[in-house]
């Protein structure tokens, strides 16, 4: 297994006198935050292609994963999450192309958040993940056939 490391920020400048702002100035120089997330799942849906008025092109498709984990008695148990993505132009072509419901696909992008108010003016929030890629990993037909089962919200 390869991990790959980042370069060390140069933190030489840094005193003990120093408080823990000027620290963290130092960090954002050298860009160390991250919003990445990967996640490995099962396609829920037909992806759902759309363009914008400026001729981009968005995709959406839901993604289900699935943890399993054992309770306080011992009894194996599982959680299925649902995920909304958002793939634009290239990669969503791509995804609106071949990928079907039941395929299995990897995505790497980061998480979005929104906020907007419904027509009755309370406050709704969204999270969707960006894809920066998409791997194909099975096809519907060679994908597992424990595909988990959509569920409602309450």
């Amino acid at each position: 297994r390869l991990v790959q490391s980042s370069p060390s920020p140069d933190l030489s400048g840094l005193s003990q006198r120093d408080g823990p702002l000027d620290g963290l100035k130092q960090l954002r120089k050298v860009n160390l935050m991250k919003n990445t997330v990967t996640l490995v799942g099962f396609v829920g849906n037909t992806p759902e292609v759309r363009n914008t008025q400026s001729g981009a092109s968005i995709t959406t498709v839901s993604l289900a994963t699935t943890r399993s984990f054992k309770d306080g008695d011992g009894n194996r148990q599982s959680e299925t999450e649902w995920h909304r993505i958002t793939c634009f132009n290239g990669i969503g072509k791509c995804v609106a192309e071949h990928v079907a419901k039941g395929a299995m696909i990897m995505v790497t992008g980061r998480i979005h958040y929104t906020k907007w108010t419904d027509q009755n003016g309370t406050d709704r929030y969204g999270c969707e993940i960006i894809a920066e890629q998409v791997d194909f990993l099975a096809k519907a037909k060679e994908a597992p056939q424990d595909e988990p089962k959509k569920r409602r919200s309450k």
